[in-house]
């Protein structure tokens, strides 16, 4: 299966405007099997399946994670 190389995850935020966040694929799968992206600082992390469900994984201790409101492939 071919999976996108990025993704764009939108995250409501407090401000105006939502923040969006750049992942790319990681070698790595998650639980479900599907690869793992990260952002490039490595600390937003998630999941996603090839019907764009997303599984927000923590990449530290006591990180709250919430689910981003949109997520959008990005053309490679």
């Amino acid at each position: 299966m071919d999976y996108p190389e990025s993704y764009e995850l939108v995250f409501q935020a407090s401000a105006v405007e939502d923040d969006t966040v750049i992942v790319r694929r990681t070698a790595q799968a998650g639980a479900g099997g599907y690869p793992v992206y990260e952002d490039e600082t490595g600390i937003v992390r998630a999941e996603i399946s090839d019907r764009g469900e997303v599984r927000m994984l923590a990449s530290g201790g006591h990180q709250v994670i919430g689910a981003p409101l949109t997520v959008r492939p990005l053309a490679s």
